[in-house]
């Protein structure tokens, strides 16, 4: 409790990375990184099959990166690797399997509750992200399918009959991994494809022309039952359909009640306020990473957040 901290980073993912190192440079020194999972970048480590193309640009656009970072083109391995590095060489002090419960400002100092007890800093950046909890459909899914409904690519076989939901870019590379060894269905409640980058639009166009999956567009889904250990799926145009495994890929929402308990106030569709540095209306209290751009993912964009935060809070101390 004696010990105040220049700045707590909640969330280990780039957007918390790129402000602890962004700060680093900048010469601010007394610094940690809090992340309730056992390493850095949990969502690109649990969410992204190995050796998963990782690009600076984002959706087919190019991301100038405006801070001291230099990261490029990759792959899941060799961007965690550059992480590692980026922690290692700036000697950013890292509490991992602590999960934080609330923050409160007091007297202008930040008061970070955890698991861990409570650690004292002068600002605060919460960057913990909309992917680690998952968006969930609308209806229930029965508690025996939970072993064959997945939000990821665990527990997945070869040979199974696959459907997977989403119309986004981890839909997209799901489906054509999967493809190679699955009978694999896309469904997607647009008639279209809008939101894949050009890369993984093109992908898809190339399997699907080869058949070597199928897709269903412009049909939702009122509901999932358990038919003898098979998941009998009902879609909107009255067709049903069974499969082996159904994989969820429509992103992840909002901490809603995350950062209420941080005191950071939301507007009305309950998305975090903040200006052009990422500082929300408290002083001190700044959003990064995915949770401050509604679409989310872009490795580079959360960098940027790093420097804007870090910039900013070098010219208010």
């Amino acid at each position: 409790m004696n010990n105040i901290y220049d700045l707590i980073i909640i969330g280990g993912g780039p957007g918390g990375i790129g402000v602890a190192v962004e700060s680093k440079i900048l010469g601010i020194e007394n610094i940690m990184i809090i992340e309730k999972g056992c390493n850095h970048s949990q969502t690109i480590r649990k969410f992204y099959k190995d050796q998963k193309r990782v690009d600076k640009d984002w959706q087919g656009k190019s991301v100038e990166l405006i801070g001291s970072i230099d990261f490029k083109d990759g792959t899941k391995e060799s961007t965690l690797n550059y992480f590692d590095s980026l922690l290692d060489n700036h000697l950013i002090e890292a509490k991992f399997n602590c999960e934080v419960d609330s923050v409160k400002k007091e007297n202008g100092i930040f008061e970070v509750i955890s698991s861990e007890g409570t650690f004292l800093a002068k600002n605060v950046v919460i960057g913990v992200g909309r992917m680690g909890k998952p968006n969930m459909p609308s209806y229930t899914i029965p508690l025996s399918l939970k072993t064959v409904v997945n939000f990821n690519l665990d527990r997945c076989s070869n040979g199974e009959n696959i459907l997977i939901v989403g119309g986004g870019d981890s839909s997209i590379e799901y489906a054509c991994e999967l493809s190679k060894t699955n009978e694999v269905t896309l469904t997607y409640r647009r008639e279209m494809l809008t939101r894949p980058n050009p890369t993984n639009q093109e992908m898809f166009s190339s399997f699907l022309e080869d058949e070597r999956l199928s897709a269903k567009f412009g049909v939702g889904i009122l509901g999932l039952e358990n038919e003898r250990g098979k998941i009998k799926v009902s879609f909107s145009d009255n067709d049903v359909r069974e499969y082996d495994r159904v994989i969820y890929a429509i992103g992840g929402s909002t901490p809603v009640d995350f950062l209420k308990k941080c005191g950071v106030p939301l507007n009305e569709k309950n998305e975090p306020i903040f200006d052009a540095n990422y500082q929300t209306p408290t002083k001190g209290l700044y959003i990064a990473g995915d949770i401050a751009f509604k679409s989310g993912g872009s490795i580079a964009i959360a960098l940027n957040h790093g420097h804007k935060i870090a910039t900013d809070i070098l010219a208010n101390s």
